[in-house]
């Protein structure tokens, strides 16, 4: 297990606010104040100068426009009355909060608004007052409720526009859209107010820490030093207020952290107010405050003080709610008491004692106070990065429209600044909007909710997206070339010098969907808040809040889905323009030009959204998405679920698809809640409780001495999700994969050759999450990663169904890991081959391992170029020599003195090779080289060497997936040699090849170059050779552990296969040596020379028996398994293949049905584990076994009993003297692959894949084991499970030291059962073997027992099926077995018991096993017609369905009877 610690629910807990070193705000930039209002609007009236009114006492005016042009409001009509509007600011009652139009008749009366029906001379305020056909116009004014606070937010400007002089909003002004001047005549007016929080006699200080708990940094994350000035973005404030001002409530904020590596840290925040000591001052900053009189300096009555704090909680999980309730029960705990328990102490308890929710107890009930209670639930499962944002607040805050022209700003990476008078809104759609663009990640700087003292990053030169409290542009003048967003008023302020694109410019369907979707969104949510935003919430929280939440959450995952489809329309078909990264990558291989075709894509799309993909794809938000989706990232989850995305949308569509992209994973569904009591309350020394001594003036300090460490540390580990062991490089499948694979197993579940291909995939998925453990523990790992690489061949060469790209991303990785770059582009070739495109998470695997892995030399080094220099010359010196010994001869015989006659042609002769040897002479017997070898066959004269017969080039491998092609080599410095051949060039291999090369093994050996050249062209790669290394598995019938002893090759060929008719024509004549046929395994349904994937790696039943048969030692272990199950209903026999159909889909199913009753019923695995611990012979037999000699046919019985006299320890082909010490049998369920692979994920991810290698697996986890053993064995696939069993409580210690390669452990697998049930009719098979004497494994039955089967029975059934009359076959055994003292009904079916008669008459080699299929299912329907299925199901005369025949064919009947 790992040790890393589990997700910790709140980092750190702040105090900040105003310390001794705070340096002032306001007095750094006070060139960018402008002239702001010191108080609000209290009063609005409207005066007709025309009647002669004045400006009341106190009031302003408007006279003007916003551009200085006159406004009178009845400047159309004939009478002109003059009217103007006219305001009055004050402290003396209420502000005003909100401003209208009313058009009386038109328009109902809003709760709270006041109409101005008059002006302050009792005449009628109508503003549109030019005759009696007119609309009445008046205004209407909200005001604050009483009482109010001291920074309660109210109305602070007022103006007037004419959009006709092209005029427009100012900016975080509000605009009444109703017209003031509705007359046929005269400009359009329309007012405009402002909304701010006017402030006066306050000092504004940076915020400082005051205390923090706990004190001590963590390693894994340090507290920031800035946070203190996010919890006050505005500022620490000394205020003074009137005596009578009201405190205000606290306000909620939350805020975003990003750090270096991009990782958010999430912050929650309350502000308040608290006394301030005014001795603390100085008499300049009295003066400011109003504290003192100008003029004599004497203090001003009927002022307080006060100051801003703000406590804050740091988490990296966006529980803001949580966090609001917890702040808010601190602070209230604060400012009430007394307490019998401190303040410190709850905080501690909340950090401490309350766990972060997990799967299996995803509710946290906290229970902080007899009145207060908070619950935590987990976050919902969803394959994107977490997130604060909230797409409802947004849509809430912006509509539909302007929420689509923020995205075209975020996709094109302009910069935006969001501002609002409410700071818990900012952090929310901040949020929503980097997380709208995703798949791409937003690179620029990110601040949802900026400090002032940050304010600077508003001027940088680079794209950002800014949030800031609106009382900024009270205090400074904004940038110009920003984009400005107001929450409030729902408005976009663009400048003349930055110009958004248009949303037209963005793909017209996927724009025209995603508008719809979100309409449609915004409109649901009016329905649900139809009133005013706090009666609406509380009439929710009091009729039902858990369906108004659950409802919430539903739309909130609808808006995302919206923003998603769109994305995936956007990018569509992006995979194809991915560039891999070439063999031997240049120092730009990261540039995104080198990793994707540009123009390519921008060409796929269409002309007239070019100018929108052309910004796009110069944004480092799309080059860095390029490089996410090129390189491995912990971002690989979430594009692979983009991936998928992409594949579901149809881009041509004007709606959305019918499957939803996201579905609502609810984690408050589980019903496990953990209930956190408060903190337990001290008792007295006599029982009694202890006074309340704990009240605070303000929020104290912090004392270390009370924060209490976790009363109970189990009460920590609850609720705990486990972490993830490192179980690299076996990466698990993803969410999405996973949820592929089981819609893959639903569709093929009815197909029945798809089905059987499609367990057959899982089965290798399985061995291929083995693999990291397996090539951890191979000596040899590019061998091993090479025997991967050949399996993966045979999938695709025989159309195996693979669910996902685990088995390529595994071996991928793992060429990264083991530095083999060329394997993993190899790999890549094998993928395009199959038509697979790897996903991301693939994709970035094969580019890793091709980038950071060194690469073999390109370029032939200096002493290889000269080696090559001196063969050449020695070549040419050779060919030189014949014509330079001709002269000589032509000279020599010459007469003196005259012509020489022409000498005869000399006959051809071939020079010698440079390895020594004259290609005249007869080559030698070819013999077998080692598969991991480089070398090549040896070229030696005659029989030099070692002597001794070789292996012939027909001997096969036991293990074909054992045999890869010749590996990728390795350069090292040329050995010496004495005749300068090519050999003095040559690559590295084993010493065991050079010793088997003997003294005259000089081998010519092929260059780098070449070699590359051949393993990066797919069509160029060696033959695949038979092999007889020691170090490749063995078969499934022998353990992958078992040391081989000698060779085990055949001098002469298998025995001609015989017709089963030709020799079933003369019932009493058997075929060739049928003891030694009858006594070995059923062997594989398909040739050991055929390519298919069920006989891959699976010896021939002809064969001899490795290791452990006749004439050597039988192994330390053997353990036979059987699939062969019982089902509970009926007491039938379902084999294999049987089991293998009537499973399903679902991966947490174990039932399996029967084929006989349809009941559903577990199948298990019945292991016999027989510890024999014989110590191994010191000396190994070289020697060859001997040759097949022709045994005795059927008819010669005498002559057969002869041979099973001869040799009566021979049992199935194992010594049947041999007697286990310790025998012992256990039983687990049989496991789906679909299931088997669910649970080793999980087991992989808990434990880590290290614990595949020990062995407290097999007894921990022994159904998991025995599964993977039956499944590699049934596979051949190699393995080191086997070894396992020796160190389990299965197997007794080995009382003295054993060699490491000594112990053995065989497995067999076997088909029928392992023991007989009591009292059950022995099969026709095991009677057959004991009638002609052969042991048999069974040796529980008798011969002649209390059953009808005779052996004059069982030879007429093999005549009838001879003479393919199985209808009678079937008709005798029905007969039998009606009449009186036959059992009612067999264990086994009528088609099993004549096939495994068969094959143990006839052997495996000689019986037809799919042209007996077909002629028993045409019997089966010509009987149907007569006796009905239901009666022949009924008497088991049924045949296997052909989903069971399909699963036999494509796992190979590769087992014993």
């Amino acid at each position: 297990m790992s040790d890393e610690k589990p997700p910790q629910l709140v980092d750190y807990f702040v105090v900040a606010g105003l310390t001794d070193t705070s340096r002032p705000l306001e007095e750094e930039n006070q060139q960018h104040r402008l002239a702001r209002p010191s108080e609000p609007i209290t009063d609005v009236a409207v005066i007709i100068r025309s009647q002669g009114e004045e400006v009341p006492h106190g009031f302003t005016c408007i006279e003007t426009t916003t551009s200085g042009h006159p406004v009178d409001l009845n400047a159309g009509l004939l009478n002109n009355p003059q009217m103007f509007i006219c305001y009055k600011r004050g402290r003396d009652k209420p502000p005003l909060i909100e401003l209208g139009v009313h058009y009386e008749g038109k328009d109902r009366p809003k709760p709270g608004y006041k109409i101005l029906d008059t002006t302050p001379y009792s005449r009628s305020a109508n503003l549109n007052s030019g005759g009696p056909g007119h609309q009445r116009t008046f205004l209407t004014y909200r005001r604050a409720a009483e009482p109010h606070g001291h920074n309660t937010l109210g109305v602070t400007d007022i103006c007037l526009v004419m959009p006709s002089k092209g005029e427009s909003t100012p900016h975080t002004f509000c605009r009444v859209d109703k017209n003031l001047n509705t007359s046929m005549w005269g400009p359009a007016v329309f007012l405009c107010y402002k909304i701010a929080m006017a402030k006066a006699n306050t000092l504004v200080y940076e915020a400082g820490l005051l205390g923090r708990y706990p004190e001590q940094d963590s390693e894994s994350f340090p507290l920031p030093e800035s946070v203190p000035v996010f919890c006050l973005p505005m500022g620490a404030t000394i205020e003074s207020w009137p005596a009578d001002t009201k405190y205000p409530l606290p306000v909620f904020s939350t805020f975003v952290l990003t750090g270096a590596s991009g990782d958010k840290v999430y912050g929650a925040a309350i502000q308040f107010h608290e006394a301030f000591p005014r001795e603390r001052l100085s008499e300049k900053q009295s003066l400011r405050l109003g504290l003192l009189s100008v003029v004599d300096r004497r203090p001003v009555a009927g002022r307080s003080l006060q100051t801003r704090k703000s406590i804050c909680v740091l988490s990296h999980w966006p529980f803001f709610d949580v966090f609001r309730k917890f702040l808010m029960f601190i602070y209230r705990y604060s400012i009430s008491g007394p307490h019998v328990l401190p303040l410190e102490t709850h905080i501690s308890h909340f950090m401490h004692n309350v766990p972060f929710p997990s799967p299996q107890r995803p509710r946290i009930l906290v229970q902080m106070s007899p009145y207060d209670n908070l619950l935590l639930c987990r976050p919902v499962s969803s394959p994107l990065p977490l997130s604060g944002a909230s797409f409802l607040t947004l849509l809430q805050n912006l509509g539909p429209d302007n929420a689509v022209a923020l995205l075209v700003a975020v996709l094109t990476e302009q910069k935006l600044l969001i501002h609002s008078l409410r700071p818990d809104v900012l952090t929310s759609v901040g949020e929503a909007l980097v997380a709208m663009i995703f798949p791409l990640r937003w690179q620029c700087p990110y601040i949802p909710l900026c400090p002032l003292a940050l304010a600077d990053v508003l001027c940088a030169p680079v794209p950002f997206i800014v949030g800031i409290h609106s009382s900024y542009f009270d205090l400074y003048e904004p940038p110009r070339d920003v984009i400005f967003v107001d929450l409030d008023t729902n408005t976009i302020f663009q400048s003349e010098e930055r110009k958004l694109l248009s949303p037209r410019s963005l793909p017209r369907r996927p724009c025209k969907v995603l508008l719809a979707s979100l309409h449609n969104l915004s409109q649901q949510l009016d329905e649900m808040y139809s009133g005013p935003g706090e009666e609406a919430s509380l009439e929710l929280l009091l009729s039902d809040a858990e369906a108004a939440r659950g409802r919430r959450a539903q739309l909130e995952l609808e808006a995302r889905a919206a923003f998603l489809r769109f994305m995936a329309c956007v990018l569509r078909g992006y995979r194809s323009f991915l560039r891999p990264i070439a063999p031997a990558p240049a120092p730009a291989g990261r540039d995104a030009g080198s990793l994707f075709a540009l123009q390519g894509f921008l060409k796929s799309r269409e002309r007239a959204y070019h100018r929108f993909y052309g910004q796009l794809l110069r944004t480092q938000l799309f080059t860095q998405f390029i490089e996410d989706c090129s390189f491995a990232s912990d971002r690989d989850p979430c594009l692979e679920f983009f991936d998928t995305c992409v594949d579901k949308v149809q881009a041509e569509l004007e709606k959305p698809e019918d499957a939803p992209l996201m579905e609502l994973d609810d984690p408050r569904g589980g019903e496990h809640t953990v209930f956190i009591t408060p903190p337990e309350q001290p008792a007295g020394p006599d029982g009694a409780e202890l006074p309340a001594r704990y009240r605070y003036d303000g929020f104290p300090t912090l004392r270390p001495e009370l924060l209490e460490p976790p009363r109970d540390p189990l009460v920590a580990q609850l609720c705990q999700a486990r972490s993830s062991a490192p179980s690299s490089p076996a990466p698990r499948r993803t969410k999405q994969e996973m949820k592929v694979a089981q819609r893959v197993a639903q569709k093929y579940s009815s197909v029945p050759d798809m089905w059987a291909k499609c367990l057959l995939g899982h089965c290798y998925g399985l061995w291929f999450l083995y693999l990291p453990t397996h090539v951890r523990a191979a000596p040899a790992k590019l061998r091993a990663l090479q025997l991967a690489y050949e399996v993966l061949r045979k999938m695709e060469a025989h159309k195996v169904v693979l669910p996902d790209e685990v088995c390529y991303r595994i071996l991928m990785q793992l060429c990264g890991q083991y530095g083999e770059p060329v394997l993993s582009v190899r790999v890549l070739l094998e993928m395009k081959r199959a038509g697979i495109v790897p996903n991301t998470i693939t994709y970035g695997y094969y580019n890793k391992a091709v980038l950071e892995s060194k690469w073999p030399a390109g370029t032939q080094g200096g002493r290889l170029r000269w080696a090559k220099l001196r063969n050449v010359v020695l070549g040419a010196a050779q060919f030189r020599q014949p014509l330079r010994q001709r002269e000589r001869r032509a000279a020599a015989a010459a007469p003196p003195g005259g012509r020489a006659p022409p000498a005869p042609r000399p006959s051809l002769q071939r020079q010698t090779t440079w390895a020594g040897r004259s290609l005249r002479d007869t080559p030698p017997a070819p013999r077998l080289v080692k598969s991991g070898s480089l070398s090549f066959p040896g070229s030696t004269h005659g029989e030099g060497g070692r002597g001794g017969p070789r292996e012939p080039l027909t001997t096969r491998s036991p293990a074909l997936p054992a045999a890869p092609a010749p590996l990728p080599p390795r350069l090292r410095g040329p050995p010496g040699s004495a005749d300068g051949s090519l050999s003095d060039v040559s690559f590295a291999t084993d010493e065991s090849d050079r010793a088997d090369e003997g003294p005259a093994g000089n081998t010519p050996r092929r260059g780098l170059a070449a070699k590359l050249q051949q393993l990066l062209s797919p069509g160029k790669r060696p033959p695949l050779r038979p092999a007889a290394s020691t170090e490749l598995p063995a078969g499934p019938r022998d353990a992958a552990t078992c040391p081989r002893r000698g060779s085990e090759q055949r001098d002469g060929e298998p025995p001609p296969r015989r017709s089963p008719a030709e020799t079933l024509l003369r019932p009493r004549e058997r075929p060739e040596s049928t003891a030694s046929e009858s006594s070995v395994s059923l062997g594989s349904e398909l040739d050991l020379s055929d390519t298919s994937v069920g006989s891959a790696g699976v010896p021939k039943s002809s064969e001899p028996p490795a290791d452990g048969a006749a004439g050597q030692e039988p192994p330390a272990v053997e353990v036979l398994l059987s699939s062969c199950s019982r089902c509970q209903g009926c007491g039938a026999l379902v084999y294999d293949e049987e089991v293998m159909a009537g499973w399903t889909s679902d991966d947490s199913n174990l039932n399996t049905t029967c084929p006989f009753c349809g009941r559903s019923f577990v199948p298990f695995l019945s292991i016999e584990i027989q510890d024999f611990q014989l110590p191994p012979s010191s000396a190994e037999d070289d020697s060859l076994p001997p040759p097949a000699a022709q045994g005795p046919v059927l008819s010669d019985r005498r002559r057969c009993l002869a041979l099973d006299e001869a040799e009566p320890e021979l049992c199935n082909g194992y010594p049947d003297a041999a007697v286990p010490r310790r025998s012992e049998r256990v039983a687990f369920a049989y496991l789906s692959p679909l299931v088997l692979r669910k649970e080793l994920e999980s087991l992989v991810e808990n434990e880590g894949g290290e614990f595949l290698a020990q062995p407290e697996l097999v007894d921990s986890h022994p159904i998991i084991y025995w599964n993977l053993v039956w499944y590699f064995q049934r596979l051949g696939l190699p393995s080191n499970l086997p070894r396992l069993l020796l160190g389990s409580q299965h197997v007794a210690p080995t009382p003295q030291a054993q060699p490491p390669d000594s112990p053995c452990v065989r497995i067999r697998l076997l088909w029928d059962v392992l023991a007989p049930e009591p009292d059950s009719c022995p099969p026709l098979h095991v009677l057959w073997r004991l009638h002609s004497n052969v042991p048999t494994r069974l040796r529980s039955w008798r011969p002649h027992g209390h059953h009808p089967f005779s052996l004059a029975f069982m030879e007429a059934v093999l005549n009838h099926v001879g003479l393919n009359d199985v209808h009678k076959a079937i008709t005798l055994f029905l007969e039998t077995l009606a009449a009186p003292g036959a059992p009612r009904h067999l264990q086994r079916s009528i088609y099993r018991e004549i096939l495994f008669l068969m094959l143990a008459a006839l052997g495996r080699d000689h019986t037809d096993i799919a042209a007996f299929d077909k002629k028993y299912k045409s019997a089966y329907n010509k009987l149907a017609g007569s006796l009905g299925k239901e009666e022949l199901r009924r008497r088991r005369v049924q045949p296997p369905s052909s989903k069971a025949i399909d699963c036999r064919k494509s796992f190979g009947a590769t087992l014993e009877c």
